[in-house]
């Protein structure tokens, strides 16, 4: 048997790998009962606690007295509060086992699209380095830079001006390979869902789905391409009269919707049209259907911005740019495949 993870007795025990990391490292938070369960499983299952490192010093601090401060913007938190999440409890779980600390700060909207106020891990001079997970306003971006001289990546996000340092799954080919997917089930009429212009990632995704179309000398019909969001990035949509026999969606979310929707109208997915998504989760109980995705490898991002943040703070030479961390394809049940 290979060695035990922290996400392996959360598994065992329907726990999150935080609520695990937090009991067997002795952290508030968790009730007594629920630590003396994860305790107990963790002895049955054999885990091994990390062996403490020597402390290194960068910048005259140990690694273990530094503070990474993290912000998300206050409306990924309302539509993508379980996608975001995770993200951040992924990187708090890489920063614990760096020997560092994490900081989170919720960008209030008002304080992004109006005041431009710094966010109090910022002004409180407490964190060494910046994370910010999702995209946020350009002006707020540029305020930031202007008045901190800390370390900032981006993660999941990326601005060859403002946002170069960063840190985002492969959108492009990523959804490449999904509408290829369709291509090769036999399905040439396609849409999309996805307002292209609402974030970076939605037109990368959409650049992906346009490639494979081309390559195919396939048209695109512009009522086949759906805007997903309003302008506050809630997502509702409605559908065209006439459908395509497939839809690639920007996100799951988007995925599972459009799968009730098509339900309404009375058309079965796969059967009548088959929809393939991005990011490999879906809110429980949005959708029945488990959606044919491409999964964003969050726990390796988390790790490549966390590097980059400790890196930079060690040395003000320490390489920047962009890193691309690529995914993989989920086959699951809302696309119709060929019998073999």
């Amino acid at each position: 048997m290979g060695k035990v993870r922290l996400a392996d007795i959360a598994e065992k025990v329907g726990v999150s790998a935080v609520t695990v990391h937090n009991a067997l490292a002795g952290h508030k938070g968790v009730s007594d009962e629920m630590r003396f369960r994860i305790q107990k499983e963790a002895e049955s299952m054999g885990y091994q606690q990390p062996v403490p490192s020597v402390k290194k010093k960068i910048n005259g601090l140990t690694q273990e007295d530094i503070k990474i401060g993290v912000i998300i913007a206050e409306n990924y938190l309302a539509q993508y509060a379980t996608f975001y999440w995770k993200m951040y409890q992924e990187l708090t779980i890489a920063a614990s086992e760096k020997g560092c600390f994490t900081m989170v700060e919720v960008l209030k909207k008002e304080n992004e699209k109006l005041t431009l106020q710094l966010p109090k891990v910022v002004t409180d001079q407490s964190i060494e380095g910046l994370i910010i997970i999702g995209e946020i306003d350009k002006k707020y971006i540029a305020k930031l830079k202007r008045c901190i001289q800390i370390p900032i990546v981006f993660l999941d996000f990326y601005d060859k001006i403002l946002a170069k340092d960063a840190v985002i799954t492969d959108n492009f080919y990523g959804m490449y390979l999904m509408t290829e997917l369709l291509f090769e089930q036999g399905m040439e009429d396609i849409g999309f869902v996805g307002s292209i212009y609402a974030t970076s990632s939605i037109m990368d995704r959409y650049c992906g789905f346009m490639k494979s179309m081309l390559e195919h000398k396939k048209k695109i019909w512009p009522e086949w391409l759906i805007e997903d969001r309003d302008e506050f990035g809630q997502v509702k949509f409605e559908l065209p009269q006439k459908l395509p026999k497939a839809f690639v969606c920007n996100c799951d979310l988007a995925a599972g919707i459009l799968v009730q929707k098509l339900s309404e109208k009375g058309y079965r997915v796969p059967e009548d049209i088959s929809i393939v998504g991005f990011d490999n989760y879906l809110y429980p109980g949005l959708a029945d259907m488990k959606i044919t995705t491409y999964e964003v490898n969050t726990k390796a991002m988390t790790k490549v911005a966390l590097n980059k943040v400790l890196k930079q703070i060690k040395s003000s030479k320490a390489g920047r740019g962009l890193d691309i961390v690529s995914g993989h394809m989920v086959i699951k049940q809302s696309v119709k495949m060929k019998q073999i």
